[in-house]
């Protein structure tokens, strides 16, 4: 009786829910107002645009201990986070190879968020969308009905997850009872020397090692050699290495270049490897109506990484990992304790989809992806990806037609790399000059670009992966990078 009196003269009971539906109701229409402008005006706004001091200090204020209004909290983010955004978005934001959202995608991450569902798995509706939504996926690559996938946060945790199958099947031991070091035979993975850095953050944290990762010269174009690969794997073997796996590139994040992966996918068949392709810039242009020939050969892997949140324009965070065997992608990861066995009826009596991958909690990442290929159709998707490509080589012919800029690669596809260039500077001088009209287009909220270096040379890297960009935007590049360069002096 005394615990139940004590319990009964306790405070009341709280929770998280407004104290009136109708005031959030109201700011809730104000958000949505606000949000279509957003998007609506995004091209009158800077792409970026550094913060004041003002700004910075907001965001080193403690940890609140109060309530706040939820209306005084919006306008709070709506001086901050909205005025200052990466600019991604913005149709002249080519700075790095995002993607640009859209406004459905949005509210599916809204709906995502509101009907709360955990994607670990389970017999509930947003575990089947989930599930549908990597047979769209397979569907656009080619990948056999049988073949199996997972939706993480984008494309260096799709690269891990096929390369962690790869490392499994080719270890020539159980290396998930005993670990890498139980191997007879280091193994050796094969990229080009164009390969994403996210290919050694998996060496290393598959227990391989960087070594493990042997990078092999590129030909011209920027594509792997074939026969510098053929060479590779014969020294690996003689030299007591295990070849395992030859990882094809569907677009380097450099130039866009894509490997011949026809020819790989023969190779590694003819050796007895592994392929994996890293088609995060690059997977998609299978659906694309006139350039889907440049991934020819994709089909033929036997895992693959993409990227929703770039070519489906999916808001972040949105990756894909595909594997052709289901079971050998299951074999990886796949963990059953007690608490999460299967059942005949009820809540757990479907697959776990966090047999898949290495979360357990997992977002609802599908919805967002869904609603946008259900309204706008996977055909206009695929027009859209031929639009940036038609784009990307519009800017390279305006580049060649002026005389003070040049081409330091080959354009492939939708990424173009150039620098200016001005008579009587070496090329040390070139980069400095280079890096300011970079800084000073980013600055003035023109365009959002950003610099590499390709075999040796430094240069301007424009990655137009946006829906939103128009021919006049890259008219206006080229016009203010002369501008800036003959200002600069």
């Amino acid at each position: 009786m005394h615990t139940i009196s004590k319990i009964l003269n306790a405070p009341p009971e709280e929770t998280l829910d407004p104290d009136s539906w109708d005031d959030v109701h109201d700011l809730s229409h104000q958000i949505i107002d606000d949000a279509i402008g957003y998007l609506r005006d995004v091209r009158d706004r800077p792409v970026w645009q550094d913060m004041p001091s003002g700004t910075k200090t907001f965001f080193t204020t403690p940890l609140p201990q109060s309530p706040v209004p939820l209306a005084d909290v919006y306008q709070q983010v709506t001086n901050t986070v909205m005025l200052y955004p990466m600019g991604n978005i913005h149709p002249r934001f080519w700075a790095w190879y995002m993607g640009s959202s859209n406004f459905t995608g949005a509210l599916g991450d809204f709906l995502a968020a509101i009907q709360g569902s955990n994607l670990g798995g389970g017999n509930h509706a947003a575990a089947l969308m989930d599930n549908q939504v990597i047979d769209w996926c397979k569907e656009m690559m080619g990948f056999p009905v049988s073949a199996s996938g997972t939706l993480v946060s984008g494309g260096s945790m799709a690269n891990i997850i096929g390369l962690t199958v790869a490392r499994n099947v080719m270890a020539g031991v159980d290396v998930r009872e005993l670990g890498v070091a139980a191997m007879e035979r280091p193994l050796r993975f094969y990229g080009s020397d164009q390969v994403h850095s996210c290919h050694r953050k998996a060496m290393e944290s598959l227990g391989l090692g960087n070594q493990a990762l042997r990078r092999i010269a590129t030909n011209g174009e920027l594509r792997i050699d074939l026969a510098a690969l053929r060479r590779a794997i014969l020294e690996d073997r003689a030299a007591g290495y295990r070849p395992a796996c030859i990882i094809g590139t569907a677009g380097t994040v450099n130039t866009g270049a894509i490997d011949d992966l026809d020819a790989l996918a023969t190779i590694a068949e003819e050796e007895g490897l592994w392929f994996h392709v890293d088609g995060c810039i690059g997977a998609l242009i299978a659906i694309s109506p006139h350039n889907a020939h440049r991934v020819a050969g994709i089909e033929r892997a036997d895992s693959l990484a993409l990227d929703p949140h770039k070519w489906l324009h999916a808001p972040f965070e949105a990756g894909c990992a595909l594997v052709r065997d289901a079971g050998l992608h299951r074999g990886a990861f796949a963990v059953t304790p007690e608490y999460l066995e299967t059942a005949p009826r009820g809540l757990a009596s479907a697959a776990w989809l966090h047999e898949y991958g290495l979360q357990t909690s997992r977002g609802f990442k599908a919805l967002k992806i869904w609603m946008a290929l259900k309204e706008h159709g996977i055909e206009k998707f695929g027009r859209l990806i031929d639009q940036n490509i038609e784009q990307g080589h519009y800017l390279s012919a305006l580049i060649k037609a002026e005389p003070l800029l040049e081409l330091v690669a080959p354009t492939t596809i939708n990424i173009v790399c150039y620098r200016y260039r001005r008579a009587g500077l070496d090329d040390g001088r070139l980069k400095i000059l280079n890096i300011e009209i970079m800084l000073r287009l980013q600055e003035s909220g023109v365009a959002a670009l950003s610099d590499t270096t390709v075999h040796g040379a430094h240069c301007l890297r424009v990655a137009i992966n946006n829906h939103r960009t128009r021919r006049q935007d890259l008219d206006l590049l080229v016009r203010e990078t002369i501008r800036i360069g003959e200002l600069i002096g």
